[in-house]
């Protein structure tokens, strides 16, 4: 049956560079177009402010930049009457209280939320200081309340969503393999390389295993140990190789990465996180050595599609073996692609908000 023409409007938190706003969003475009979905999509953050926003200082600029954001957003909104739907990832403005989402509700406009980070509890920006006072996690919890429907990266947020008294659904975030080649045969007649990919705001979460690391560093010296993404990171014992995130980059770092790291706090934080980093690992072949915290208990199957580590052991333990076994390497990282191509394809996961999209369209009708 041929599907009603939708006109949607995404407001994106990030440009396609911001990886929330690329893997909630901007992979599912060419999809969505296909099931009839006009989308415009306009970015709160452009390309320049994005990368501004990495960098430490610069407190006028960065206000001056958001001046000129938050104008950018307003206007988008002009004729928001042209839409089916209005669709934020992430809030309309991540500051002041859900004032213009109230204001489009009772004009009658259909707004969905998504998020797929535990924003409704409180992180301090390690960047700006005055974005961390401006922060509200209530209006997260507002926002539950306020829209028609949230749309969460997992359960857990889901479930979270669903306390507060919102109508919730879960929406796994998907991940391109046509655009991820497959690792080369694993083999330990080269050295064998761990990596990390991420940004410069989570690469701190290494340090929670850096015991370990340095362990392994000593023991193994001719293993390469690489960061992309995690700026002037270092680690005392441990020979990082560092280099910057580039949409391109990426699949160069990830066809030289054999383990990819994720380490996480022991914290409710950690468990809204929706394994973005874990399954690119898998989608690429990368063995993922992963905490065992949150939703990489349901991504993983330990020692099949990756290991999970609860303690300083576990983590020796899965790298050890990984390091010793290119076999078991080349096994893990069969079935964690085969994993990816079937539970997160990307024109599947599209079809799944194209229905979402008609079930909260129906629900308001």
């Amino acid at each position: 049956m041929t599907q009603r023409p939708l006109k949607v409007l995404f407001l994106t938190r990030y440009p396609v560079q911001g990886a929330s706003s690329r893997y909630r969003v901007f992979q599912y475009l060419p999809f969505l177009e296909k099931l009839g979905v006009q989308a415009d999509v306009q970015s709160l953050m452009d390309a320049d402010m994005y990368a501004l926003s990495t960098q430490p200082g610069q407190t006028m600029r960065k206000i001056w930049a958001t001046v000129c954001a938050v104008a950018r957003r307003l206007w988008a909104l002009r004729k928001w009457r042209q839409y089916d739907l209005i669709y934020l990832q992430r809030e309309l403005l991540p500051f002041g209280p859900p004032i213009i989402e109230r204001w489009l509700k009772r004009r009658g406009a259909v707004v969905m939320f998504d998020y797929d980070d535990a924003l409704f509890i409180h992180k301090s920006s390690r960047y700006t200081p005055l974005a961390s006072l401006v922060r509200s996690p209530d209006k997260v919890r507002q926002l539950f309340t306020i829209v028609d429907c949230t749309v969460a990266g997992n359960n857990w947020l889901r479930d979270a969503a669903r306390a507060d008294g919102g109508v919730a659904e879960t929406l796994e975030v998907a991940e391109d393999t046509a655009r991820i080649p497959m690792h080369a045969p694993h083999t330990n007649d080269r050295p064998v390389t761990i990596g990390w990919l991420g940004s410069p705001s989570t690469v701190k979460y290494l340090h929670l295993i850096a015991p370990v690391l340095r362990d392994i560093a000593a023991r193994f010296p001719d293993v390469r140990f690489r960061i992309m993404g995690g700026g002037n990171f270092c680690m005392e014992g441990v020979p990082w190789q560092l280099s910057d995130w580039s949409i391109e980059a990426e699949l160069e770092a990830l066809a030289d990465f054999d383990i990819g790291l994720m380490p996480l706090p022991s914290e409710d934080w950690a468990k809204g996180k929706s394994g973005g980093k874990a399954r690119t690992y898998m989608a690429a072949g990368v063995v993922p050595v992963c905490a065992a915290i949150g939703y990489n208990n349901e991504l993983l199957t330990d020692g099949q599609t990756g290991f999970l580590c609860a303690s300083p052991e576990d983590w020796t333990r899965a790298l050890e073996a990984a390091l010793d076994d290119a076999q078991l390497r080349q096994r893990i990282a069969s079935a964690a692609r085969a994993e990816v191509e079937t539970r997160f394809d990307l024109e599947a996961t599209a079809g799944k908000m194209r229905q979402l999209f008609d079930r909260v369209l129906e629900a308001r009708s």
